[in-house]
């Protein structure tokens, strides 16, 4: 009886309290000292542009006519022109683009094309395209894999193309086409004082078609296996595209040769699609006859801000290139995401070294800023044993080049 008066008597604040009132108790407390968020200078500016849809704005332009920056000839300098683009010309049968670049090197590139999308029920595309350019500072570092930095040179490369298209639906996922081209090509010395013009570095032995303007008749066939859920800002599926292109030297009939280029993608989501893994395996191989020849300009090339992210654009150079991509992909918030990157490749002179073995390799990280999950701003940093790299590109890294023309071309 004792015991149960002296239990009674105890106050009951003596008892502990229940899990309910020390959850409120934690949230009073946390209430008193509440502030609010505060964000840094650079996420707030990125911030801004998102709500306001700033990006969106500056990509539709006005009734057709709108900047175009970028596009340029890596190491051109930063490039500004004007654009007109319109996709509903002739009750939407016809796109048409025209398009000229400067850059604050001195280059320049004019573009028109007209692709007609939606003939024979939707089943078969023609598009017509036609440029000039004048690129007033390439590098150049000399032929094949051992080529050395402290080699690096310049040179001009001004050429004109005019090219028709023809692409068929063959199912949902598989397109089928080919293409004929005519090519002018004429390099000549570059006019970046800072390095040497590639004439007086390189002979016509080191550098093919250093000495000689050229034209090409280039006819190809393409396949495209296309199962992806979004060709501009994918997330899931893959992309395969083969072609084949015949190089007719109809001037000097010296530099005639054939191209295979082989592009591999692979897109892995996971995380509800907020993570991404990409994946590229990308190869070129030529084939030239006896006593042919492949111009320097034309052979393929590897290094810069869509191959190894880590050198300097068009570090190397050969017959043969074959480059491996992997990035990780994850998003920051909506219209930003953040990337980790590995690359690597080489360049070899003969298709028998197409390996695993002597790759040279790069690793960095990287923002997208993206406009309806198109790419719109690409930063990337890469880093080598030659150095690192930054890069500002108005494009995916990914970026598939049209069939049938600037394909051929490894500068564009």
């Amino acid at each position: 009886m004792r015991l149960l008066v002296f239990v009674l008597s105890v106050p009951l604040l003596a008892f502990p309290q229940t899990r309910e009132a020390e959850i409120e108790s934690a949230r009073a407390a946390k209430e008193k000292v509440l502030a609010p968020e505060t964000v840094t200078k650079a996420e707030q500016v990125l911030r801004d542009i998102k709500d306001q849809k700033l990006l969106e704005k500056f990509s539709a332009g006005y009734h057709g006519f709108r900047p175009k920056i970028g596009n340029m000839v890596t190491g051109a300098g930063f490039a500004l022109g004007p654009e007109f683009f319109r996709s509903d010309l002739l009750r939407d049968r016809l796109e048409f683009r025209a398009a000229a670049g400067f850059s604050f090197g001195g280059s320049q590139k004019y573009e028109v094309e007209a692709r007609f999308p939606k003939l024979l029920s939707e089943r078969l595309e023609l598009e017509f395209v036609a440029s000039h350019r004048n690129y007033a500072r390439i590098g150049y570092y000399g032929p094949g894999p051992d080529s050395l930095k402290i080699n690096r040179s310049n040179y001009r490369l001004e050429d004109t193309s005019f090219d028709a298209i023809a692409t068929v639906r063959a199912s949902k996922m598989i397109w089928l086409g080919g293409s004929i081209g005519k090519f002018y090509a004429n390099p000549g010395p570059g006019n970046d004082t800072r390095y040497i013009s590639a004439e007086k570095k390189f002979t016509p032995l080191q550098a093919p078609g250093i000495d000689n303007a050229t034209d090409y008749i280039r006819p190809s066939v393409f396949a495209q296996l296309d199962y992806r859920n979004d060709p501009f800002g994918p997330k899931s599926g893959g992309n395969y595209v083969m072609q084949y292109s015949w190089n007719d030297d109809r001037k000097l009939n010296q530099y005639n040769f054939r191209r295979l280029d082989i592009d591999l993608q692979q897109y892995i989501p996971f995380f509800n699609r907020t993570r991404i893994l990409a994946l590229r395996a990308k190869t070129i191989l030529t084939d030239t006859d006896n006593n042919e020849r492949i111009p320097f300009y034309l052979k393929p090339m590897l290094g810069g801000s869509d191959d190894l992210r880590g050198f300097r654009p068009f570090r190397f150079s050969d017959r043969n290139m074959v480059v491996y991509n992997a990035e990780y992909r994850f998003e920051v918030f909506a219209g930003l995401d953040g990337a980790i990157f590995a690359d690597a490749g080489k360049v070899m002179p003969r298709r028998g070294q197409l390996n695993f073995r002597d790759l040279e390799g790069s690793v960095g990280f990287g923002l997208r800023f993206n406009v309806k999950n198109a790419t719109f701003l690409r930063i990337d940093t890469g880093f080598s044993h030659e150095g690192f790299q930054v890069w500002f590109k108005f494009n995916d890294v990914f970026n598939q080049r049209r069939f049938g023309t600037s394909t051929g071309q490894p500068v564009y």
